[in-house]
């Protein structure tokens, strides 16, 4: 037996991260191994791993679509993959890892003990390990990393400033109107709310996201160019255009400079508290004063008024590709760049791509939900529990709800969500709904002013969600020994969440 340590970790720190965790769960016991997972969420690490814990261990796993600190690992064989591999097959991902971890080591560490090899940890040869393998590096070699793996990083801290902000210019707006920021409201509590949350939360939105694609690059050392990058990006007026590319130059800029500068032993203090930083800060400032800044800050103009000037079939094209985005990987890079696109935009009071992103990113687990409720003979025990928790994390705006369903039937779900999301996206462009908040899903449709036109916004919202439900009705067959659909009059009496 084996005893591994794992951190979990996905962008928004919510679904993915806690799936992940209970995938690697499941996948150690089924194969006879103890594993204890810290997951990095929103809310900050929960089941930290102790020092002594990850002594004991033999492995560690990283299942992670951010960057993961692996300082505290030295030493230790580490496993890296995505929060989708576990998810989707956490049993495999555990296989590879006895088989494949590579030992790290870190030059300031403490000489230990020897560690194991990780062909001593392997289970024994057979053939259902060998397919578990071939799975799990099947996986792995469909998981994007690089590039995407730091700007999600960027976006997952760039979220709580964009929500934060976002309700509270909502609430400014809910008490002094959509002028509460000119003088003649100076000092009333709406007008307070409204600079902290635009003039300060969503000051920040650019700084932050430049900063962390930076930090995940290059590490620490790459954080103040990357957000001085940012800041420089805000004040050029490239907004989140300018701000990604400036987080990405800070990085590369500063990990090259790592790696080129040497310096006498007694003088390598200084690379990461002096010089990484101020070299790194010259050369993403000077270029987006008098390289980037201009061009990048006229393409997002120009990008922003072909937004704003959108009619009729222009939104409803924009609104039907965010829709079926959002629905076609549940979570996974397609879906996070939809959402990346909208979330920019709330910077530059571009509002409508964000409601469809939001709407079209409920509607899967709801379609789902209200399908297992209404079409009983087509899903499984199983599938009919699950539609109950699918309808919470629906309205909560957790497109992860979904996945259960599509892993084991993608060929009908996935279709049936993608056509219900994008009715979604596109009704909620072509009726001109628009939202300030970027997530909270109903909780936040109360709060006046955080969304225009409310009612279609519902309305959009509920086509979508029976569009979704009766594809999968007509995509799905009866299951042999599944229940009868349940009579109109039980439908009718029972609640859809929604």
């Amino acid at each position: 037996m084996a005893r591994i340590v794992a951190v979990t970790s996905c962008p928004t720190g919510i679904a993915h991260t806690f799936m992940a965790a209970e995938g690697l769960q499941r996948g150690a016991e089924a194969l006879g191994h103890q594993i204890t997972v810290e997951t990095q969420g929103s809310v900050g690490a929960q089941n930290v791993l102790s020092a002594e814990q990850i002594a004991a261990a033999d492995l560690v796993i990283i299942a992670a679509d951010t960057k993961v600190d692996l300082s505290r690992f030295a030493g230790k064989p580490i496993y890296q993959t995505s929060t989708k591999a576990a998810i989707t097959n956490g049993q495999g991902v555990v296989a590879a890892a006895l088989a494949e971890a590579t030992p790290t080591t870190a030059p300031s560490a403490a000489a230990g003990p020897e560690v194991p090899s990780t062909a001593a940890l392997q289970p024994t040869g057979t053939t259902d390990y060998v397919s578990q393998v071939q799975q799990a590096k099947a996986a792995r070699a469909a998981t994007i990393s690089g590039p995407y793996r730091h700007l999600m990083t960027g976006v997952s801290y760039m979220i709580p400033f964009v929500v934060a902000g976002g309700l509270l210019i909502a609430l400014a707006f809910a008490l002094g109107g959509i002028y509460v920021y000119e003088d003649q409201y100076r000092n009333t509590l709406g007008w307070a709310l409204f600079q902290i949350g635009a003039n300060a939360g969503f000051a920040l939105m650019v700084p932050i996201l430049a900063g962390f694609i930076a930090y995940s690059i290059a590490d620490r050392p790459g954080l103040a160019p990357g957000m001085i990058g940012g800041m420089l990006a805000a004040s050029t007026g490239s907004g989140f255009l300018g701000g990604i590319i400036a987080g990405f130059i800070a990085g590369y800029a500063t990990a090259w400079l790592n790696r080129g500068l040497r310096l006498p032993r007694n003088l390598t203090g200084l690379k990461p508290v002096l010089l990484l930083p101020l070299l790194g800060t010259l050369i993403v400032g000077l270029l987006m004063i008098y390289v980037i800044g201009a061009p990048v800050s006229a393409a997002l103009s120009a990008l922003t008024a072909w937004l704003q000037s959108m009619q009729n079939s222009s939104a409803l094209l924009l609104g039907l590709l965010l829709g079926a985005m959002m629905a076609f990987d549940m979570g996974g890079p397609v879906n996070k760049a939809a959402y990346t696109f909208a979330v920019g935009l709330l910077g530059s009071q571009v509002y409508q791509p964000m409601a469809a992103v939001m709407a079209a990113g409920m509607t899967p687990p709801l379609g789902l939900a209200l399908a297992t409720l209404l079409f009983r003979n087509r899903f499984t025990a199983d599938e009919r529990e699950a539609g109950k928790a699918a309808a919470v994390l629906g309205i909560s705006f957790i497109t992860e709800g979904a996945i259960p369903f599509a892993a084991r039937d993608p060929l009908r779900v996935i279709p049936s969500i993608m056509l219900g999301s994008a009715v979604t996206g596109a009704l909620s462009m072509l009726f001109g709904c628009e939202l300030r908040v970027p997530h909270g899903g109903v909780f936040v449709l109360p709060i006046p002013n955080a969304v225009t036109n409310l009612g279609l916004y519902i309305v959009a919202l509920l086509i979508g969600t029976l569009v979704t439900a009766g594809a999968l009705y007509l995509l799905k067959r009866p299951l042999a020994s599944a229940p009868a659909a349940a009579p109109a009059a039980e439908v009718s009496a029972q609640p859809v969440r929604a």
